[in-house]
């Protein structure tokens, strides 16, 4: 897995203009770059070049680019970042609920894109059985049980570890509301159980001692779910 410089970049959309640019900006940050136009090209691009990482488009003609998303998903863990439209708020939470690791809003500047392609690979440079995770002054012992924090030991309810442990093991990616929901209380949740999800969090932040307005952990997305942020 190329973590960095010479990663391989498939661009799955069938827009001429944005696979244009996206091959002028990741040429450009010397990322290897392959594309195609439709679903169907794509699914077999992704099975004989097996890329690092994957742009996708969900407004692909033909087969949609969930149809796309799902099938890769059936044999590869490839990070995958979906291109979607500014007021397709279902379409988001569809698309990470159904394994996209990551989205951008058309229209899009390339610097945040970038920034997320490096986020989705670093986060799978970071994939490990290791049982302790890091993030700067944050240490989470998973075979303990354990949180610390600048050294000092949190104490945290089951239900607040649970929730630290699904964020912190995703670090980069968005967790939807409904994936923390169905790992934190299970099968039988109710999606109108969210408004829980805003009250563990917040005793989360008050324990990791962060200010909400200027997250250094967790990260609020709206209308989706959180993200726990990498730490430099």
């Amino acid at each position: 897995m190329n973590t960095a410089l010479g990663a391989r970049i498939l661009v799955i959309d069938d827009e001429p203009q944005i696979r244009k640019l996206l091959k002028v900006t990741l040429q450009a940050h010397q990322y290897e770059h392959y594309e195609c136009v439709d679903g169907e090209e794509g699914i077999m691009q992704a099975s004989m070049i097996h890329p690092d990482l994957i742009i996708l488009d969900l407004g692909l003609p033909g087969m949609s680019g969930m149809d796309v998303l799902r099938r890769i998903r059936e044999w590869s863990q490839v990070p995958i970042i979906v291109l979607t439209a500014k007021d397709q708020e279902t379409d988001k939470i569809a698309a990470l609920d159904g394994g996209a690791d990551d989205y951008v809003t058309k229209p899009f500047g390339m610097g945040e894109l970038v920034a997320r392609i490096r986020v989705a690979l670093r986060h799978v440079a970071k994939t490990t059985d290791e049982p302790v995770l890091r993030f700067g002054t944050l240490v989470m012992d998973l075979a303990l049980r354990q949180v610390e924090l600048d050294g000092e030991q949190i104490k945290l309810t089951p239900t607040e570890y649970e929730m630290l442990k699904m964020l912190a093991s995703n670090a980069g990616k968005i967790v939807t509301q409904r994936q923390l929901l169905q790992q934190v209380w299970g099968a039988h949740h109710h999606e109108s159980d969210s408004h829980y999800l805003r009250i563990y969090v917040g005793h989360l932040r008050k324990k990791l001692k962060e200010d909400p307005t200027r997250p250094t952990f967790i990260q609020t997305e709206p209308g989706i779910g959180y993200r726990f942020l990498l730490q430099d």
